[in-house]
């Protein structure tokens, strides 16, 4: 059985080094290494791993509980791609559809009266289209009825806590648009509207009561299922893999809570730079309250959590605003040139009462998931990395770096001898080519080991990347 990661074994600062026993993986050529891989850091001085600083859109909510399908966005669960061909940003949402609603509810009004489902609540897919993920659409679909009428964007009544993406590695058109819900079920589309009827697949032997997502692993060659279970200590994520979508393994734990107090609720998953990084929500039953943290792993089942009791995307603090409540991060994030968006739904109030939801969205600096910095602000920061396979003619830094900052990068051999310095980098930069003094070239490296040493002021220093 795979290694149960208790959530408050990682301290900021550092993150842990995987258990031993991770399943194989397939070789891949590895071009972007980001920092917070623990496995290509060999030493670290007067240095520290920090969360990167998400920046909350100016423009939230970017989308309401406003049609009367829409009784409760609850957690949203909200699926966001941008699709290459469609020139479109598109999301998969499931809100319940038979429910009792808090809108327009006042504070008061929601003190006095406890919220309760009712008998026969009901989720739906429904989904929305955007041009530039800001502005969205919900197009009368004529699909589904609701209450005598098609004229909604309801695109299948009672999956809960579906995950849904796009595969574009799969040969068969049908199977285009893939889903993965509570049951556990899968369904395949060629459009992302039509669905074929739900397989059900009930060796994987969970509730599944959360938003459930699945991707391709690319280092695994297998599709991976994230999902949710219940042990002592509560909600716990568990994983299953498939060769074909069809037929999984039964899911096991792969990270879960210290105590009841601390729970894992979902976690969406995405490959990213040579590692796999989680959105975990985090609930607090006391508090009643779920924010969204950093987790990540080099195979799907060993996870180290970045920053414990951290939040990567921060609840709102004045109460009743729209995210005041609970933030649960969304499947999947959409890489930009010159940002990565965090689609996530956050509610106004507590967890199990009511509560209106909304679709928002944070953003973050290329690569800004996590960085070093200096700890001690007068002494220079040092990180040197394990050997790494040079994979191009050019090293390349991402970084933020104030007017006070400076960077320099020094590569060495096998034995840790100075092969080669670099100029100093003074400014914030994203993959900006380092530029080499005494006329040094990483040509006649490529595909040879080296070590990258990095010295630091002033500075976060979060990838680097080779490049042709």
């Amino acid at each position: 059985m795979a290694a149960i990661v208790i959530l408050t074994a990682t301290l900021c600062g550092s993150a842990d080094a995987p258990a031993a026993d991770s399943p194989a993986q397939t070789p891949m050529k590895r071009t972007r290494f980001l920092l917070l891989d623990s496995r290509i850091i060999e030493t670290v001085e007067n240095a520290k791993l920090t969360l990167g600083k998400t920046a909350k859109s100016k423009h939230n909510p970017l989308m309401a509980e406003d049609k009367p399908w829409e009784k409760r966005f609850d957690n949203l669960y909200a699926n966001v791609i941008y699709d290459e061909d469609d020139k479109l940003y598109k999301c998969w949402y499931s809100p319940f559809i038979v429910d009792h609603s808090a809108k327009g509810m006042t504070l008061d009004q929601r003190r006095e009266a406890r919220y309760r489902p009712p008998r026969g609540r009901e989720m739906a897919i429904c989904y929305a289209a955007s041009k530039d993920g800001i502005r969205w659409e919900k197009p009368e679909l004529g699909l589904v009825e609701f209450e005598g009428s098609k004229q909604n964007n309801i695109v299948w009544r009672g999956p809960h806590g579906a995950g849904v993406f796009k595969d574009l590695r799969d040969p068969d058109p049908a199977r285009r648009y893939k889903t993965f819900f509570q049951g556990i079920g899968v369904a395949f589309s060629a459009d992302g509207i039509h669905w074929g009827k739900a397989i059900r697949c009930p060796e994987v032997d969970v509730a599944g009561d959360t938003h459930n997502n699945a991707f391709w692993a690319p280092t695994l060659g297998k599709y991976v299922g994230i999902t949710r279970t219940w042990g002592k200590q509560g909600r716990q994520v568990a994983r299953t893999e498939s060769d074909d979508f069809l037929k999984w393994t039964k899911a096991k734990v792969v990270l879960e809570g210290a105590d009841k107090g601390h729970q894992t609720y979902a976690m969406p998953v995405f490959f990213h730079g040579g590692v796999y990084l989680g959105l975990v929500a985090i609930i607090y039953p006391k508090e009643d309250r779920v924010w969204a943290e950093l987790t990540w792993s080099p195979d799907t089942v060993q996870w180290s959590r970045i920053c414990p009791d951290t939040p990567l995307i921060a609840n709102s603090e004045k109460e009743m605003a729209y995210d005041w409540g609970c933030v649960y991060a969304g499947a999947y994030p959409v890489f930009l040139e010159d940002e990565i968006r965090i689609y996530y739904g956050g509610s106004d109030w507590h967890h199990g009462n009511w509560r209106n939801a909304f679709l928002c969205m944070a953003t973050l600096r290329p690569d800004g998931f996590a960085g070093y910095e200096p700890i001690e602000s007068d002494k220079p920061a040092r990180i040197t990395t394990t050997a790494v396979v040079c994979a191009g003619d050019t090293l390349r830094l991402s970084a933020d770096v104030p007017a006070s900052g400076s960077i320099k990068v020094t590569v060495l051999d096998e034995h840790n001898k100075r092969l080669a310095e670099g100029e100093p980098i003074t400014r914030t930069v994203t993959d900006a080519a380092v530029r080499w003094n005494m006329g040094f070239t990483l040509k006649g490296f490529n595909g040879k080991e080296l070590r990258l040493r990095f010295e630091f002021r002033d500075a976060r220093l979060y990838s680097f990347t080779f490049s042709d």
